[in-house]
């Protein structure tokens, strides 16, 4: 019962990081499940089967606040779900520890990207509102919905980025056509696992625990996304990719690194983290401040 509980809380902390920033619940709940010592392909199954409950409960919060580009979810999510499946089915028996290190470096080399350029600069206006090309989201639904079946997690933190780094989409509305998008990916994941593996290697239990705690955060989740000033969103997105994909490159056979080194780089990364975020929070202010306020239809700038 408590390890029951201990799920469905660890459900809603993740969803309610994941429908407010676009990513982080398959790898929050999948890095627990693995911890208790399950196999790598039944911890997926098992995110991807409650998945199937939260995504759909959190693209319906994103949808009633107006967060989702109905194009974007059609041209990423289908591509998605096939790559899903395909990941689901032919690697459920296989590992895909040695190409988590390269996929992680990508990623963070993108967050570090986003951090620097939404906490530096003002975002890209002159984009915002052309079309996302299918040439574009097709190949990235492909590959983010293959590693995210594969690896637990990685429709948001691959997702996500790729498409706030194009400026032609706000950062509300990417985050809640990846979470609206992501519902098909978890449907096509699931048949997948289950074809591979079969129902007797899933823990229901833990599927509804899951799902139970991911319901309940959804809708606060999309509530959150449009009060968050989008400078602000994505300073806290490229943040969670940096944080995230060090962890992983820092435990990987690859560098191996003493606790004392990780943790050490882990409050480095919090702290600029937290600067990054305050700074952009300080921008936001000061543009808002700057705003001019009709008054009569004339513009009145504001003070104080």
């Amino acid at each position: 019962m408590r390890k029951i509980l201990l799920l469905a809380l660890v459900g809603l902390g993740a969803q309610l990081v994941d429908g407010s920033l676009g990513m982080a619940y398959g790898v929050t709940s999948t890095t627990l499940l693995l911890a208790v010592g399950v196999h790598a392909a039944a911890a997926s199954a098992t995110v991807h089967l409650a998945e199937i409950g939260t995504t759909l409960a959190s693209g319906a919060a994103h949808w009633r606040f107006g967060n989702v580009d109905p194009k974007v979810v059609a041209r990423i999510g289908i591509p998605g779900a096939i790559g899903a499946f395909a990941g689901a089915t032919l690697l459920s028996s296989l590992s895909t520890d040695s190409a988590a290190p390269i996929m992680s470096l990508i990623l963070l080399g993108l967050g570090g990207y986003l951090l620097v350029r939404f906490t530096t600069f003002d975002l890209p206006k002159d984009n915002v509102g052309k079309p996302l090309r299918k040439r574009f989201l097709g190949p990235l639904g492909l590959l983010a919905g293959f590693v995210d079946a594969t690896g637990g997690g990685g429709w948001g933190p691959i997702g996500t980025p790729a498409i706030l780094a194009s400026g032609r989409l706000e950062p509300r509305k990417v985050i809640g056509s990846i979470d609206t998008s992501e519902f098909l990916v978890a449907v096509a994941a699931s048949l997948g696992f289950l074809v591979g593996l079969g129902a007797e290697n899933i823990n229901l239990g833990w599927v509804l625990a899951l799902l139970i705690g991911g319901v309940v955060a959804a809708p606060i989740a999309a509530w959150l996304v449009r009060r968050v000033p989008p400078r602000v969103l994505g300073s806290a997105v490229g943040g969670m990719i940096v944080l995230t994909n060090s962890r992983t490159l820092l435990r990987s056979d690859w560098l191996d690194a003493p606790s004392a080194v990780r943790y050490g780089c882990y409050a480095v990364i919090l702290a600029v983290w937290a600067a990054a975020v305050t700074h952009s929070f300080r921008q936001h202010l000061g543009q808002r401040r700057r705003q001019p306020v009709v008054v009569g239809g004339d513009p009145e700038s504001r003070t104080g």
